[in-house]
């Protein structure tokens, strides 16, 4: 089976899992997976709790990148792999990973997506999904408080000293190596469509 590699990156709160999980549903779970980068963070199980939330978790040497890098690899030569669990209340992995059989697309999403040189080698189309500092912030507010337990005083206070300045610093200038720039804060709708517009079909759908 033939299967391309698609990459989405861009700031935190920008989008780009909301439109990883669009397009997967567009082409139906037979047919397309999402591999969120998330899930590839260091299991930082032999630190102390506290000490754990000390860690910086916006810099890419917070992810396994070996680990990441060959499991994607696989996939993208039509392997199963055992992906991790990763359990951001403890930020820890959990004991047992999630298979996960090749699709025709792959949809990689994260931070870092475009980071790594060996990474954006194995992609067959490179997105960068951009918004401003402020949007960015709210939808991370939101996001973190919703899904990860956290308060708002205490995700302003991280984004402020960690996440925006590892995006400038790591993330922004990864946007060069795009083959399609989009603005996050268009509608979810138009941003599938530019997306499908560029889509590597005969990779997919051959």
């Amino acid at each position: 089976m033939s299967v391309a590699l698609v990459g989405i990156a861009g700031p935190s709160g920008s989008g780009k899992t909301s439109l990883a999980r669009a397009l997967v549903g567009h082409f139906g779970r037979d047919a397309a997976m999402l591999v969120p980068l998330d899930a590839y963070y260091h299991d930082l199980d032999d630190l102390e709790p506290g000490l754990r939330r000390l860690r910086n978790f916006d810099s890419p040497e917070a992810l396994d990148e070996e680990l990441m890098l060959r499991q994607l690899g696989g996939l993208a030569h039509g392997r199963s792999v055992e992906v991790p669990v990763y359990r951001f209340d403890t930020h820890t992995r959990a004991p047992r990973g999630t298979l996960v059989a090749p699709a025709r697309t792959v949809i990689v999403e994260g931070l870092f997506t475009l980071y790594w040189a060996r990474l954006r080698d194995l992609l067959k189309l490179k997105v960068f999904v951009d918004v401003d500092s402020g949007v960015a912030l709210s939808r991370r507010i939101e996001r973190d408080v919703e899904e990860r337990g956290r308060n708002p005083i205490s995700v302003r206070r991280q984004y402020e000293r960690t996440v925006r300045p590892m995006y400038e610093r790591h993330v922004l200038a990864t946007k060069e190596h795009a083959d399609l720039v989009l603005d996050g804060t268009r509608p979810l709708d138009e941003l599938v469509s530019e997306l499908l517009a560029r889509w590597p079909v005969r990779a997919v759908r051959e």
